[in-house]
């Protein structure tokens, strides 16, 4: 019996950190739909020949129906809200922007999804959003809420007979570990600047690594994730730092994908002694 697993993220290249994941479960044969609340508009552009501001969206769609095709994910969905921006932009107070759309609006739209799909496997953001993003924490919040008012018989009566999935799981992207992979190839000399990753790990970062239940080993899946990641071409460009670290320092990193068990809650045991499988 085919197995189902469904991503809820917020940006085009957001997969990546579960891509690995992905593939080995598609590999297995299992189905898998990725959904991305919003199509990335308010993002970098590594090169102005491959974008501008205002066709930004259209690009990165693009771009994540290809990453997604090297994955071999089977269902990719876009919903209808615009990029919000990093927190305190202009972008935030786009009356289109997933920050500004009515919850149950956005939950509504999950809930269908996960109605129509019914996945074993859910997985969405923690609740820090691994770095803050205003997109991620609301894509995580509504994707959780959504999670558990699918089952809810009394919820959304118009999207179809209620369903409960079997799992909830948080992606965690391992800031620490990879900060630490920055800073040495700094010192190596393989990078001039370590970006975001100079700063120390806030209080969340380091408090949902201590939350991890369940880590996958995807190094077979190292080389398809590069390839599925140097698809978005507008946000890591030719000179990107990050692309420059060899990969047998990065390998410690890429290799390996981690996630919190929320549902059902896990025993302590869990959190000793990681799990493998996202599938119970």
């Amino acid at each position: 019996m085919m197995r189902k697993l469904m991503a809820v993220f917020a940006h085009p290249d957001d997969e990546g950190v579960m891509s690995g994941t992905m593939a080995h479960y598609i590999e297995q044969g299992d189905e898998v739909m990725l959904v991305c609340t919003t199509r990335g508009e308010a993002g970098e552009i590594s090169d102005p020949v491959l974008a501008t501001p205002e066709n930004l969206g259209e690009v990165r769609q693009k771009e994540l129906e290809e990453a997604a095709r090297i994955i071999g994910v089977q269902q990719l969905v876009f919903l209808d809200y615009r990029d919000s921006g990093m927190a305190g932009t202009p972008a935030n107070d786009d009356p289109r922007c997933l920050l500004q759309a009515e919850p149950d609006r956005v939950i509504g739209d999950l809930v269908a999804l996960i109605r129509e799909f019914q996945p074993d496997v859910f997985v969405t953001f923690e609740p820090f959003g691994w770095y803050g993003h205003p997109d991620h924490v609301t894509t995580g919040q509504h994707a959780t809420a959504a999670f558990y008012q699918a089952a809810d018989p009394v919820r959304f009566p118009e999207h179809g007979a209620a369903f409960q999935a079997s799992s909830l799981y948080q992606s965690v992207f391992l800031f620490t570990r990879f900060r630490e992979i920055a800073l040495a190839a700094k010192a190596a000399g393989y990078i001039e600047g370590e970006g975001f990753f100079s700063e120390e790990p806030r209080p969340e970062q380091v408090a949902i690594e201590q939350e991890i239940t369940h880590q996958l080993d995807v190094r077979p899946y190292v080389d398809l994730k590069n390839q599925a990641l140097a698809a978005h071409r507008t946000q890591f460009g030719e000179d990107d730092e990050f692309g420059k670290i060899p990969p047998e320092m990065m390998l410690e990193f890429n290799g390996y994908e981690q996630f919190v068990q929320v549902y059902p809650e896990p025993d302590g045991a869990l959190r000793a002694n990681w799990a493998s499988s996202l599938f119970l």
